[in-house]
């Protein structure tokens, strides 16, 4: 998700990299340059002004993000090119900022996909704001170069729909943690159903996740599973990987590795502690 929103002035604007370059959500971006309570009202009667009465060519395309309630939904989405186009129809003295903005978040994917550690330097900065400190982002960093690697592998085998990569992903989380990412995510408390779990996880909990991945790698690729279904068995394994190293663990510190409370709190606790001890 941290590649998937942006950020203008404070509110979120949901994206979907698609043909090769990044579509926003118009709706959002309507409600970010208006303030009003009724964009996709707003936006309605702007696309009938300035495109169906003059019977023009639409400029955006329906694309699935994510909705409040969590479902992916249809959703207007544009490109750079065609966004700037539709804000010059939107009467703000934010359009002009705005603009700027536009202009350098496609300068940065552009920047990225010449040098990917940009992109990586980036995510570091997003952790950094939100309070993270340096172990648990290099933990966190290192987990989603795997989870690349892994969903790498998936559509090199036959599995490319998001539904078939949730049902993987939910079979290796069930198999380590004795729950669906969605369970997870209640076990957690995890506020919003389009957050990422592993956003919300401790040190442990991140290395488990990673080492189910790892293991579902290589199993999978020493198995040379061909299929979804055999996608299903492998991930299976590599969950237990994981549930096996952590039940050695807890077996033998007598603790245990999960907590449902959320990462962030857990830190916020710390900070308190310290400030109360130094008083």
């Amino acid at each position: 998700m941290e590649k998937a929103l942006v950020v203008f002035e404070g509110k979120e604007i949901r994206r979907l990299w698609y043909n090769e370059q990044w579509y926003f959500s118009v709706i959002d971006i309507i409600a970010v340059l208006t303030n009003s309570p009724t964009p996709r009202q707003y936006w309605g009667k702007v696309k009938d002004r300035e495109f169906i009465q003059l019977q023009l060519s639409p400029i955006w395309v329906q694309l699935k993000l994510p909705a409040e309630d969590g479902k992916l939904r249809e959703t207007d989405c544009a490109n750079t090119e065609s966004m700037f186009r539709i804000v010059q129809s939107i009467p703000s003295p934010k359009a002009e900022p705005f603009k700027r903005w536009l202009a350098r978040v496609g300068y940065e994917r552009i920047q990225e996909i010449e040098n990917p550690e940009l992109a990586q330097n980036r995510v570091k900065e997003y952790y950094e704001l939100k309070g993270y400190p340096k172990d648990w982002i290099d933990k966190r960093l290192r987990g989603i170069a795997i989870r690349q690697e892994l969903t790498d592998e998936w559509k090199n085998r036959n599995v490319t729909q998001e539904k078939e990569f949730a049902i993987l992903t939910n079979e290796i989380t069930k198999a380590t943690f004795g729950k669906t990412v969605q369970e997870y995510k209640q076990f957690k408390g995890v506020p919003k159903k389009n957050q990422n779990l592993r956003d919300h996880m401790n040190d442990w909990e991140l290395i488990l996740t990673m080492v189910g991945e790892k293991a579902t790698t290589d199993i999978t690729t020493a198995k040379d599973a061909q299929s979804f279904e055999e996608c299903k068995d492998t991930s299976k394994e590599g969950g237990e990987v994981a549930r096996n190293t952590k039940d050695e663990i807890e077996r033998k510190t007598g603790k245990l590795l999960t907590s449902p409370e959320n990462y962030l709190h857990l830190q916020q606790r710390k900070k308190k502690e310290i400030e109360v001890n130094k008083n």
